[in-house]
């Protein structure tokens, strides 16, 4: 019997890896969990609409559960909606996208086996094979915008940009991890061999915190 995985869900390229990766492998991932603070109405991290990520999970055709958390207790919320996932879908476990950071590993592996899951790592690797994996992900041909970016990293130039050759040659040129990996960027994936049919996205204003630069997206509506 095939395994059966909750993943771990930002939108963003890691996640879609460990997506791709898990389906060539016959693993029933059974559904997409996104955590969203109370505080934001957003996704955590990339601080995206919900409807995004609604609009990746009906394309994907994978349901997507959306644990309202708190800043202040996120860890207590994600185990307390996992344990239910867990008998809701008959989990065996969660991936999660993490590459090299030990602190990503242990946190995710806390939160599984709190809520009597295992916690597997698909992308887990060394830092040094961070560009052969971004390269990698480019060939399979999914296809992602860059939305945010840290200040003291990356030139806001970069947002709005796609996630290709073009972008991983000038990522390159910089001393971030190429898979973005402590946070240097963060990317939206809208379409790609598993999307039955692109996302269509519209860019919006420029917003600026004290950490970063981040690209307002939004769902495109087609005129009529």
């Amino acid at each position: 019997m095939n395994k059966r995985y909750a993943l771990s869900w930002s939108g963003g390229k890691d996640c879609t890896m460990v997506l791709h990766l898990l389906k060539a492998q016959g693993v029933d991932v059974a559904c997409l969990v996104t955590t969203v603070p109370i505080e934001t109405g957003r996704t955590f991290g990339h601080d995206e609409k919900m409807d995004l990520i609604d609009a990746q999970s009906k394309s994907l055709g994978i349901p997507v559960h959306f644990i309202q958390c708190r800043y202040d207790h996120y860890t207590e919320d994600f185990i307390h909606d996992l344990k239910k996932l867990k008998d809701e879908f008959a989990l065996d476990g969660i991936a999660y996208g993490d590459i090299y950071l030990d602190g990503h590993f242990e946190w995710g592996e806390r939160t599984a086996e709190a809520a009597g899951i295992e916690a597997v790592f698909p992308l887990k690797g060394k830092q040094a094979e961070s560009a052969a994996m971004l390269d990698r992900f480019i060939e399979t041909g999914y296809k992602a915008l860059i939305i945010r970016v840290r200040r003291d990293k990356m030139d806001p130039k970069f947002l709005g940009r796609k996630l290709d050759e073009s972008f991983a040659e000038d990522a390159a040129k910089t001393d971030c991890c190429p898979m973005g990996e402590n946070g240097e960027f963060h990317t939206f994936v809208y379409d790609g061999p598993l999307f039955s049919e692109p996302i269509n996205i519209e860019p919006g204003e420029v917003i600026e915190s004290e950490a970063s630069f981040r690209l307002d997206i939004s769902l495109s509506i087609p005129a009529r």
